[in-house]
């Protein structure tokens, strides 16, 4: 029962944000597209959830192999196979791709290890890299996250929102 109501909260934390999100977007005239890996999606199901949400979101990415990451997003394989896909290197990468690839001003991505396998040394489960980018800067971080693979996902997708409300500012 309290883990159901758990996943209210983050459900209700997560809509609130993408709101917060679209008003600040929509008040500086912004368009918005994502890069997602370890999310798989849930930064833009969380956006798309809220209502107009068109006039200030244009696209999302799921980049879930490094494939479609060079692919989609023209990561170089080169600094895929330098740093892994989970880097801080990586994600500023992808989030300047979906730029590249998209009609917006901004982006953000995440890549990560949700688990509960994938851990390598130095990058434990629940390692996670963010990128926010615009056409002059790309801000990235990286942390680490604890609990099951919903908890770390919930957690990152609570985080990249949060992180681009700084963003806009």
């Amino acid at each position: 029962m309290s883990n159901e109501l758990k996943t209210d909260n983050n459900t209700d934390t997560i809509l609130n944000l993408a709101a917060q999100v679209g008003k600040a977007l929509q008040a500086k005239g912004l368009i918005l597209a994502t890069a997602e890996s370890c999310t798989g999606g849930g930064v833009a199901q969380a956006i798309t959830e809220i209502a107009g949400s068109t006039a200030w979101f244009d696209c999302g990415f799921i980049a879930y192999s490094n494939a479609s990451k060079t692919e989609l997003l023209d990561v170089s394989a080169a600094l895929i196979a330098q740093m892994g896909s989970v880097s801080e290197e990586v994600a500023a990468a992808m989030a300047t791709g979906a730029l590249g690839s998209s009609n917006a001003h901004l982006a953000l991505s995440t890549t990560g290890i949700a688990g509960p396998t994938g851990a390598v040394p130095g990058k434990p489960v629940g390692t996670v890299c963010f990128g926010w980018a615009n056409a002059d800067t790309v801000h990235t971080e990286r942390l680490v996250f604890s609990g099951d693979r919903k908890a770390v996902r919930e957690q990152t997708v609570i985080h990249a929102l949060q992180g681009l409300l700084r963003f806009i500012d």
